[in-house]
């Protein structure tokens, strides 16, 4: 059993910077997906793919995935960089 551990990002949809600071383990799916051949929905029987667990340090994340044998790569967080402009440059 795989996983990988990161850092939620920030939601592009919204000026607000909640949950950012959570630590996400997510499970990698162990089984391809394939179309349903009723209703032509796309899933698996892989039921480790739907879980994340959300912890408040990167420690405590990989601190659990050693305790439970679990295989763990550890995604740095990119570095967040302000693009500063002016309002008046839009119009040059």
């Amino acid at each position: 059993m795989s996983a990988r551990i990161y850092q939620r990002p920030k939601n592009a949809m919204q000026s607000g910077k909640a949950r950012t600071d959570e630590w996400v383990l997510e499970f990698e799916q162990s089984e391809a997906r394939h179309a349903d051949p009723l209703m032509g929905w796309t899933g698996s029987g892989d039921t480790q793919a739907q879980v994340q667990l959300t912890f408040p340090s990167k420690e405590e994340a990989r601190a659990y995935a050693e305790k439970y044998g679990i295989v763990a790569r550890v995604h740095a967080t990119p570095p967040k960089s302000l693009k500063l402009q002016a309002y008046a440059d839009n119009f040059r």
